[in-house]
């Protein structure tokens, strides 16, 4: 064995993870033992180390949600409140770090152009949406909606995620720890209008956690919002009127995310195994089909249906990732929860 794999088997040692062995169709080596995985058009270069920072001057707990600034720099949020935003280069260089008062950092969405760009971070603990410009600095403060009706006490709202209409500003709110409401809000944060709740209708959802505006070329702008335990996706018109159900049989997906004419979205399990050291991540083309899971089964359609997906990661590259970022040359980049307090991992698209 040559020193870059040696070196790519002590950092998996470092977090948590052990090569197991080799044989699935999601992984194969490459020249100087790289490892590979995906299928298809979709093959990524797994780059262990790519985050890695010295953990007694820049700690992490659950790495929840990374974004992008219009200078290229990569926000990552992490419930670790020495230090609760941590901003990187591309290359894994630690550029800055602020936060220091959200125990609960969860989603983070950036918003607005150059100068007026703001992050909205969903804090779980403070039961709160809490907007910020760049540098950490609140601007405002979303309590929890008692103006829909639904909400007796602050504690029933636990927000996960966030979206803003590029067009009107409003923001949408995925309460997908609390009550299952999407709540809508101006750009300033005044209610505006609410639907949902927890159930399996087409206007209910089971944890709905992640919600994006899918702003893809020759398509309608809509509203995807996760119904995580049901393994799937709905879409909506941008005034809440339901499209569609997107079906990810054995797939809990936390967020979908956008890049091009392609969603991604991080797999924190599969329902079809254990759920220690879990996951994998989805990549979905134009036409809503999963073409790649990195980490995971290859997807299989049978009389036009996805068969359920599950792990299969023999080096163990993954520990329940919660999101994707995807950059410009289509890397990914990947935060995890519940992956013992390591880094971000960096996905090379070959």
């Amino acid at each position: 064995m040559n020193m870059t794999y040696l070196s790519r088997r002590n950092a998996l040692k470092l977090t948590g993870t052990a090569l197991l062995g080799l044989g699935a169709t999601n992984i194969s080596f490459g020249k100087e033992d790289e490892i590979l995985i995906g299928h298809g058009d979709f093959k990524y270069k797994v780059n262990m180390g790519w985050g890695m920072l010295d953990a007694g001057k820049n700690p992490v707990n659950d790495c929840h949600e990374m974004v992008e600034d219009s200078s290229g720099r990569l926000f990552m949020l992490t419930n670790e409140t020495k230090n609760n935003v941590l901003i990187y280069s591309k290359n894994g260089k630690l550029l800055d770090s602020w936060g220091h008062t959200y125990p609960g950092a969860h989603g983070l969405t950036i918003a607005g152009e150059g100068s007026d760009q703001f992050l909205l971070i969903c804090d779980n603990n403070r039961h709160q949406v809490i907007k910020t410009d760049l540098k950490g600095n609140e601007i405002f403060k979303i309590e929890y909606p008692k103006e829909t009706g639904e909400y007796e006490y602050p504690t029933q709202f636990v927000p996960t995620e966030t979206a803003v209409d590029s067009q009107t500003g409003e923001i949408y709110v995925v309460d997908g720890y609390g009550l299952n409401f999407v709540t809508v809000y101006d750009q300033n944060g005044k209610y505006l209008r609410h639907w949902g709740g927890r159930g399996e209708g087409n206007y209910q959802y089971k944890c709905n956690h992640g919600v994006m505006i899918d702003e893809r070329k020759g398509r309608e702008r809509s509203l995807v919002i996760t119904s995580r335990q049901e393994n799937c996706w709905k879409r909506y018109t941008m005034d809440g009127k339901f499209i569609e159900r997107i079906e990810m049989p054995g797939s809990f997906i936390c967020r979908p995310v956008q890049r091009g004419e392609n969603l991604y979205g991080a797999v924190f399990r599969s329902g079809l195994e254990s759920n220690e050291n879990s996951g994998y991540v989805q990549i979905i083309d134009k036409n809503n089909k999963v073409v790649s899971t990195p980490g995971g089964s290859k997807p299989v359609y049978q009389n036009g249906k996805l068969n359920a997906q599950k792990k299969e990661d023999p080096a163990n590259v993954f520990m329940h990732p919660h999101d994707v970022y995807v950059d410009s040359d289509e890397n990914i980049y990947i935060a995890q929860w519940a992956s013992k307090k390591t880094y971000p991992i960096k996905l090379e698209r070959v």
